[in-house]
């Protein structure tokens, strides 16, 4: 794909995004229809209204791509051209009324990425890339910062629907980032804090037990924003699926993955 063809490829995604961006503004003053799925883990009638209208958006974009999706295409196996998608990165802060809540778009070949677009309505911010032609804000071209050491980084992290199963390991790396950094927060969103991160926002993000399409566009982001996305114990390139991701401005990198050690 040229970078002509990438280019108009991301604009479609970002005018599909932001059109299901109108449905999140919509019901975000309504009565919340909220649902549990798990233990903690929530879907809101917006999940799904939002995942309905961006399926039939993007068929008409690309009619040959297959569907990758939180609520309704879940079990999908990466081949060829595949849209991936998370109507609402953020339920819970969505249905609590915080608006660190975002929609996030994929389009990958097999494993590769392709465009990526994470949109936060409520805050006004959308962020797109594509392979080979970078990564901006509201339009405007964006990057990583250059925090060099850890304890003037700002580090996000996040902690998983899963927690009880993972709460040592989560507790033990908090445990090493608060003394180190010079701050940790939690938001709540991958998918955003992934875009902050390529926004210079943030200096680094860890977290682990994400489905794909927590962190599809969002690695992207941070790719062409020119940070480096890994995985941690074991440190390696990171592959969708893989238990724990590590994004950082680069000249972090290889400090965090110290803190992070076994």
């Amino acid at each position: 794909m040229t970078k002509t063809e990438t280019a108009r490829l991301m604009e479609a995604v970002r005018q599909a995004v932001l059109a299901a961006g109108e449905r999140i503004k919509a019901d975000w003053d309504a009565p919340r229809d909220v649902r549990l799925k798990g233990r903690i883990d929530l879907v809101t009638a917006t999940d799904l209204a939002v995942e309905d209208g961006l399926k039939a958006a993007l068929a008409r974009v690309l009619p040959e791509a297959a569907f990758l999706a939180e609520e309704t295409a879940a079990k999908t196996v990466l081949s060829g051209l595949t849209w991936i998608i998370d109507p609402v990165d953020g339920t819970t802060n969505f249905a609590h009324g915080f608006p660190f809540v975002c929609t996030s778009v994929a389009l990958y070949d097999g494993l590769e990425p392709v465009v990526g677009c994470v949109n936060a309505p409520i805050l006004g911010q959308c962020f797109t890339a594509g392979k080979g032609i970078g990564a901006f804000c509201n339009g405007q071209p964006i990057g990583v910062s250059g925090t060099d050491r850890p304890e003037a980084a700002l580090v996000a992290t996040g902690f998983p629907y899963a927690i009880r199963e993972n709460l040592d390991e989560i507790m033990a790396d908090l445990r090493v980032m608060l003394a180190e950094t010079q701050g940790i927060r939690r938001p709540g969103s991958a998918a955003l804090d992934l875009a902050y991160v390529a926004a210079g926002r943030f200096d680094a993000f860890y977290e682990l037990a994400l489905n794909p399409w927590d962190v599809a566009a969002g690695a992207l982001l941070v790719a062409e924003a020119g940070g480096r996305v890994g995985s941690y114990r074991p440190d390696g390139p990171y592959r969708l699926g893989d238990f724990r991701i590590l994004a950082t401005n680069g000249a972090l990198h290889d400090p965090m993955l110290a803190l992070l050690a076994d």
